[in-house]
């Protein structure tokens, strides 16, 4: 019984700090994982983000890097919730993955399936 206790407080602890990170106020809480592919073309990024909507996304290039950012919010329709396991991260999240050299510019963007997937194409 009171190794399940202690299990319980190192679970809460892990939850804690999870969500109250030290810092400023709106910083991201978590990265994605993150598939990069190299083409003939160009690039292909494929982000897990499962249950984040498109309109909580932001993509941009930014010097040789991509960044992608956005918020998962905690599904509304479980306020009174016991909550057992938490393991998948919720809350403002962001991204920055170095590009090989060259010049890209982004040419596709889906979101399906719980991934956005990101082609970039090469410049010049």
């Amino acid at each position: 019984m009171w190794a399940e206790a202690l299990e319980l407080l190192r679970g809460a602890e892990k939850l804690q700090r999870r969500f109250y990170q030290i810092g400023a106020a709106g910083a991201p809480g978590w990265e994605p994982p993150v598939d990069l592919y190299e083409t003939a073309d160009g690039l292909t990024l494929c982000v897990a983000l499962p249950g984040v909507a498109a309109d909580e996304l932001e993509v941009y290039l930014e010097s040789g890097t991509i960044v992608v950012r956005g918020e998962r919010a905690f599904p509304i329709e479980y306020p009174r919730a016991i909550i057992y396991r938490l393991e998948i991260p919720y809350g403002r999240f962001e991204r920055r993955i170095a590009l090989p050299a060259g010049q890209y510019q982004l040419a596709d963007r889906l979101l399906a399936n719980g991934c956005l997937t990101l082609g970039l194409h090469r410049r010049g």
